[in-house]
């Protein structure tokens, strides 16, 4: 079996990367999977997850300073992605394994797995309305921490473009943003509508048919799963986009056009 750990310290999209990850090894490797702190799930209120075998009796604490989830009896092999780019080493995880997955962000380790991940993560979309879908373009706006942050956080020229792009496809197109800091993103985006709830955003990437995204986890697995989107933006360079270098290699994906 392998034991996948959720921290309550990350976000939504890097807890997400680390259920993806460990289901994943666990189903191309044949082994039973179950999870560690599920209950800190910041998906849970609007995703039924299948959390496999039940882990209730390991133990486990939880580091303060980071919300970083710690076994106090490890009962295998610890496996952490913290590569920032795709680990070959992945191939030879033995049953058994603790797999620490939040790194995993490469889609070589579960690429080949989105039809069942489509299914893993099913929800619905935002708006029931089919009139609404072909003109709305999701802005996934960041910012948070982001803004303190000089070579991470995204500048207006950014948005600019992008939007421009989405535009000139089509000038039907309405734009409403999705975001985690409503506050910053009025700032970026005065004419358009903000949306701050955390279920709302992720079901608008996933079903919308344009999208801008910004450089965050959070936003990645909706818009790979997205099958109704024509056009999705994302920064060249990602975490780099600003200094124009791949810092984090593992986040380019065929599907995002990027700018």
């Amino acid at each position: 079996m392998l034991i996948g750990k959720l921290h309550p310290g990350s976000g939504i999209g890097d807890q997400l990367f680390s259920y993806i990850t460990t289901r994943t090894i666990a189903l191309d490797k044949g082994y039973d999977f179950g999870f560690v702190g599920k209950e800190y799930f910041k998906g849970k209120d609007f995703m039924n997850l299948d959390w496999g075998l039940n882990l209730e009796s390991v133990e486990y604490h939880i580091e303060q300073s980071s919300g970083k989830l710690i076994l106090d009896q490890p009962a295998g092999k610890v496996f952490e992605f913290n590569k920032p780019y795709y680990d070959p080493e992945v191939n030879f995880i033995k049953d058994g394994t603790i797999i620490d997955g939040t790194g995993a962000q490469d889609e070589r380790y579960w690429g080949h797995r989105l039809d069942e991940i489509r299914e893993w993560l099913k929800v619905d979309p935002l708006y029931k309305s089919h009139r609404v879908w072909p003109w709305l373009c999701v802005i996934n706006f960041r910012g948070g921490e982001y803004t303190s942050i000089p070579e991470l956080f995204l500048l207006q020229e950014y948005w600019d473009k992008a939007i421009q792009i989405i535009f000139i496809k089509d000038s039907r197109i309405q734009f409403e943003v999705h975001t985690d800091d409503p506050i910053t993103a009025k700032q970026f985006f005065p004419r358009f509508p903000i949306v701050s709830n955390i279920e709302k955003n992720w079901r608008a990437i996933r079903h919308a048919k344009y999208l801008i995204l910004s450089n965050s986890a959070f936003g990645i697995f909706p818009a790979l799963l997205n099958e109704n989107a024509e056009c999705i933006i994302a920064p060249k360079y990602w975490a780099g986009k600003n200094v124009g270098e791949w810092r984090r290699p593992q986040n380019y994906y065929k599907k995002f056009t990027y700018i």
